[in-house]
């Protein structure tokens, strides 16, 4: 195995086993398990209970390696930065595990097969918004917005909010207005998600240059943000109720998950801790599988 301090060095090849490891590693297996979740929702949502097993298998695969290939490629194109970070430091490229060469090569690779399998196995329209959602994540979000804009966050959530569109037309050759309604909360949710964990780790994004909102407009306007679109979002879901596009399972569910999120970020506002910070993000991952779980008991009921 190459150890991090023989990283610079060291030229691993295809028949060492811990190159497997690091390609796994690229992938961000954990965004991909997220983001995998919010499409099996909308599946099963738009089904209105377990859709085929193959279409399941082939869907999540399809997905699954399009999330891998724009993984890859962020950890591709952002390893001048990753060195400076101590989240990114342990990636496989900074480490030396992998070169630039074998991440790029993984990245065209998985996305190449992640359409050919979307396309013949599943159907065109979720093959087409699938490699919609990759551009969104790779040029507009990684390349274009990411160091240019604070703002790289609220407009780049639109590329995580596209898997349930995927979901939603696997099983539907279209979109529906559930499908959307879950779009749209992945959409709001991005924003304090993230600027939770950008509180936690500041000193990160400040060192790599990157325009996060805690270094360029301060924690108090970061604090601040996180309130008000965590506010935005617990109304929204709510509203899906009176506008009949969910029903009364959801609404209490999305009550109680959203009231406290807001007791959260009420918290953070009032009694600011790193601490917190960082719980606040742990908990708005397990609020969005909660709030995807509540949605699916609500459509199959």
């Amino acid at each position: 195995m190459i150890s991090e301090t023989q990283g610079s060095t060291a030229r691993p090849t295809w028949l060492d086993p811990a190159v497997y490891g690091a390609y796994f590693e690229l992938s961000k297996p954990r965004i991909i398990v997220l983001l995998l979740i919010t499409t099996a929702a909308a599946m099963i949502m738009a089904a209105r209970g377990m859709p085929s097993f193959e279409i399941l298998f082939w869907t999540l695969l399809g997905g699954g390696l399009s999330s891998a290939s724009s993984g890859a490629f962020n950890c591709w194109y952002d390893r001048d930065i990753d060195p400076k970070m101590k989240r990114t430091a342990g990636r496989p490229l900074p480490t030396g595990r992998l070169q630039p060469h074998q991440a790029l090569a993984f990245t065209v690779a998985t996305g190449i097969a992640a359409y050919v399998v979307l396309g013949l196995f599943v159907n065109v329209t979720a093959m087409v918004l699938a490699m919609f959602g990759q551009f969104y994540y790779c040029v507009i979000y990684t390349v274009w917005l990411k160091r240019r804009t604070p703002m790289n966050i609220v407009i780049g959530g639109g590329a995580g909010s596209i898997p349930p569109l995927v979901g939603w037309a696997a099983v539907t050759h279209q979109i529906g207005l559930p499908a959307l309604a879950l779009f749209a909360v992945i959409f709001l949710w991005t924003p304090p998600h993230f600027w939770s964990l950008a509180l936690a780790v500041e000193t990160d994004y400040a060192k790599a240059g990157i325009p996060m909102l805690p270094n360029v407009a301060g924690e108090q306007h970061t604090r601040v943000q996180i309130l008000v679109y965590t506010i935005i979002l617990a109304a929204a879901t709510l509203l899906f109720y009176p506008l009949h596009v969910l029903g009364a399972v959801f609404f209490v569910a999305a009550a109680l998950l959203g009231g406290y999120f807001l007791y959260l970020a009420v918290r953070m506002l009032v009694q600011p801790a790193r601490p917190l910070y960082m719980t606040t993000f742990k908990y708005s991952l397990l609020y969005l599988a909660l709030i995807c779980a509540a949605m699916v008991a609500d459509r199959l009921v």
